[in-house]
């Protein structure tokens, strides 16, 4: 809750001195044990080592952001600064108004976690603070179990202030600007101008350091794919009851949402739920459509674990479990475009030739069917783009703690830079065919297709994280067959 909610005078109570005696008295004492370091904090470490080499001397700033209204005195669910959790390991919903100091010295760099530690029972922040207090929120760490979670010396936020000011008039200081708006002001209101410019040196370093992931982001990201995919046939088991109850992409979104918030932390981005001509909408996440039989759903979809690491999937499925001739006739020239995008995925390859490698075969498609008002090779030339019609979205995009991950890396690094083992990315071509569109045979109007897989670079070519999901249409149909069975006997209406 924002500090304005939790000063609001409609939340202000009155506790009487004896309500105070009373509910401070004769608690269980904390326990002594310290927590264990979380396991991707054990990585972090390297991390911030490498981040401390690229900015000798300089004061790195990195909050992890406050809460967000989402409606008068409620917020949205808390969710740290990718920057923040990259650099300190905490995942979840850990640690609101937090920030992670680099404080420069002779060997580099000296990390300090400044947060809000729990007080004592006596204290009233324990029954009275909606934002902080046990009773309100749960219980926090004290600063020395926040420092044997993290591996952090740790420091209470009210010290942040002071430590800020140290040098501040000598020392160059860098903060992540978008994470938290007010620790930005504080850190331009002590600089002699607003350094916008060093900021963004440095958020581009911190998504660059995203772009090549150590050995224990690629396992998390197995497991990302691993949930998703446990996520993918709760949802086709659950066709039956969204066919019959309707709104079913609903349905659909909300089965998704309840296996990654059981298997892992969240959904890792708004789910796209997209039904039949729905499906021809690149981000239709409003969901709020029928499944029909004999139509296609075009389901994006991922799990984010506790560690914030996402999958992120498409599978484009047949509601009933058999694809027409037509959806079949659609499908498997998107699944060549993206069998050709994956088989050239290795080290050395830029970014691009993946996209540039997908896109002329579909081009060649829309050739052969006639829809090019030239020849697939003239289409695909920076002079034509005419295939852009029916895939105007690009074939890739890196993946880790965001979705759509490194996106502040330079276009050297990122599109145009070669592929190094430990980089993830998707690969998702897709034709989309709306049904408003005449230049489409009628039979393929309002059929949308995307295949998407998550893939690791390694020294030889690239591993599919995601391949526990079928992608051949006779393989999609035989996965699903059983799914679907057991889900019709369970079917009912609501």
């Amino acid at each position: 809750m924002s500090e304005k909610q939790v000063k609001s005078t409609n939340r202000v109570s009155y506790y009487s001195p004896a309500f105070q005696k009373f509910v401070t008295a004769d608690w269980q004492p904390y326990s002594d044990q310290l927590p264990a370091q979380l396991e991707n904090a054990k990585w972090a470490a390297a991390r911030r080592n490498a981040l401390s080499k690229l900015f000798p001397g300089d004061r790195l700033v990195i909050p992890a952001g406050g809460m967000k209204v989402r409606a008068n005195d409620t917020d949205f669910r808390y969710r740290p600064h990718t920057t923040f959790a990259h650099l300190t390991g905490l995942g979840t919903d850990r640690e609101p108004d937090a920030v992670l100091v680099l404080e420069p010295n002779s060997t580099g760099h000296a990390a300090t976690l400044y947060f809000h530690p729990r007080v004592a029972r006596t204290d009233s922040e324990f029954y009275a603070d909606s934002r902080y207090g046990e009773m309100w929120v749960g219980q926090r760490e004290s600063l020395t179990e926040m420092s044997a979670l993290t591996g952090l010396p740790t420091q209470d936020i009210s010290h942040f202030d002071n430590a800020l000011r140290v040098h501040a008039d000598t020392i160059t200081m860098r903060v992540v600007r978008d994470a938290d708006p007010d620790i930005t002001v504080m850190v331009d209101a002590l600089r002699e101008s607003i350094a916008e410019g060093l900021d963004e040196q440095l958020r581009i370093a911190t998504s660059e350091l995203r772009l090549i992931k150590d050995d224990y982001e690629a396992q998390q990201m197995r497991e990302a794919c691993a949930a998703t995919a446990r996520g993918f046939a709760a949802v086709v088991t659950d066709f039956p009851n969204a066919v019959l109850n309707g709104r079913g992409e609903r349905w659909v979104e909300g089965v998704f949402g309840l296996h990654a918030r059981h298997l892992g932390n969240a959904v890792g981005y708004d789910t796209i739920a997209a039904s039949g001509d729905h499906a021809n909408t690149l981000h239709w996440i409003r969901n709020d459509g029928d499944l029909k039989e004999g139509d296609l759903i075009l389901l994006d979809a991922g799990v984010e674990l506790d560690s914030l690491f996402t999958a992120d999937i498409t599978r484009t499925l047949p509601v009933n479990g058999k694809f027409t001739p037509a959806q079949r006739k659609v499908y498997e020239a998107v699944l060549a475009a993206q069998q050709a995008g994956i088989a050239a995925a290795k080290p050395g390859v830029t970014f691009d030739d993946i996209h540039k490698t997908a896109t002329a075969v579909i081009a060649y498609y829309l050739e052969q069917w006639g829809l090019l008002p030239m020849g697939a090779t003239e289409a695909i030339t920076e002079e034509g783009g005419q295939w852009r019609r029916w895939m105007v979205h690009g074939t890739s995009h890196h993946l880790g703690m965001d979705v759509h991950d490194c996106a502040h890396a330079l276009r050297e690094q990122y599109k145009q830079g070669p592929l190094q083992p430990g980089m993830v990315l998707t690969v998702e071509p897709g034709i989309y065919f709306k049904s408003t569109d005449l230049l489409v045979p009628p039979e393929l109007r309002g059929i949308g297709v995307r295949i998407e897989d998550d893939i690791l670079i390694t020294e030889t070519g690239c591993e599919v994280l995601s391949s526990a999901l079928p992608r051949e249409p006779d393989a999609v149909e035989n996965w699903m067959a059983p799914l679907l069975a057991r889900g019709r006997t369970a079917a009912h209406k609501w």
